[in-house]
């Protein structure tokens, strides 16, 4: 598995810097979502405007504060990127966008791309193959998440407060009404948490408010929290699970789970706390 975090984005960007100055681009546009964000950090280090496609047509850039501005580009070659390429769907319905655009150069572009796909265009930075995964659509991804597993509290929602964690009614509140922290677009492999197993009607009920998409819930069969104190084997119970599976990726919350996750499975490991791999 491969991880690119949006420090990695803009470093790949920037790596690629002199040969996009030597484009002589006037306007970057970016493919939305995705390309809007590397279209902006091109924009910022070639210090040019930039837009989305639709404004592109409308021939209106961003300015500050408002989307009223009228282009007014330094060269007409045009800079049209997104985040990455691989079949180039999202690439031909950009370029189907833009067949009756008159009057500019039009680069097409990626920031990763594949082997077999960086033909597709003008401009790429790097070639990134294989099973890839970006931190700004992390929890929008099918192809990834449908083989994760993912962790509940401190990932889907935030952790209990140490008042909270009475295991009674307190415990219970939080179960059902904890405020949600991020929340999938897509459906979950597996979702793996140290809540006891007697909580599952109430984490069910939250998961259901959530739209929350997941085809297995594994929980820990210990009989209360005093007990599940005791035996203090979370890192352990999830790398485990985690090692066994044909998963390719977890999310954990605690730093510290993560790490004992990640030498058990020898798996990638991505953990909320440092909003990083490990």
């Amino acid at each position: 598995m491969i991880y690119k975090s949006f420090s990695d984005l803009s470093k790949a960007i920037f790596n690629k810097i002199t040969i996009l100055q030597q484009m002589n681009i006037g306007l970057v546009v970016g493919i939305p979502r995705s390309g809007m964000l590397p279209a902006n950090l091109i924009a910022l280090y070639l210090n040019v405007p930039y837009t989305d496609i639709d404004s592109f047509i409308e021939n209106r850039i961003y300015g500050a504060g408002d989307r009223q501005k009228y282009i007014k580009a330094k060269s007409n070659n045009v800079l049209v990127i997104d985040d990455s390429i691989s079949a180039g769907i999202a690439l031909k319905k950009a370029k189907d966008k833009l067949k009756n655009v008159k009057n500019y150069n039009l680069i097409y572009g990626a920031v990763y791309a594949r082997s077999n796909s960086k033909h597709l265009v003008n401009f790429y930075c790097e070639v990134v193959d294989g099973d890839r995964i970006w931190e700004w659509n992390l929890f929008h991804n099918q192809l990834i998440l449908g083989r994760s597993c993912l962790d509940i509290d401190g990932v889907l929602c935030r952790d209990p407060r140490p008042e909270e964690n009475d295991d009674g009614e307190k415990y219970h509140k939080f179960l059902i009404s904890a405020e949600p922290k991020f929340i999938p677009t897509v459906k979950i492999k597996t979702l793996i948490t140290c809540r006891l197993e007697k909580y599952r009607p109430e984490t069910l009920f939250w998961l259901n408010q959530h739209n929350i998409q997941y085809e297995n819930l594994i929980m820990l069969n210990l009989p209360n929290a005093e007990e599940r104190r005791k035996w203090n084997k979370y890192g352990e119970y999830k790398g485990n699970e985690y090692k066994k599976s044909d998963y390719i990726f977890f999310i954990e919350s605690s730093l510290n789970e993560a790490k004992k996750i990640k030498e058990i499975s020898s798996k990638t490991v991505f953990c909320t706390e440092i909003m990083s791999v490990v």
